[in-house]
């Protein structure tokens, strides 16, 4: 099992950390080290770029799209 840890779902994102303002935490994140596997990109339901945590799982940081 220890073998598997950071790579539970084969290297796809499973996990999402939601932001009202993804420049901000963006900066701040990478400020402090963490890896992200892209660059930001805007999708029509937000803005969002993948990261890694400590184990390798892989994150979305996400603002989705305002409605409205």
């Amino acid at each position: 099992q220890a073998s598997r840890i950071g790579d539970q779902t084969g290297g796809r994102v499973f996990l999402f950390l939601e932001t009202d303002d993804f420049a901000r935490d963006h900066q701040a994140m990478l400020g402090r080290g963490v890896e992200f596997r892209e660059a930001p990109r805007f999708e029509p339901y937000g803005t969002v770029a993948v990261f890694a945590d400590l184990y390798g799982n892989l994150w979305d940081l996400i603002e989705p799209k305002r409605q409205g």
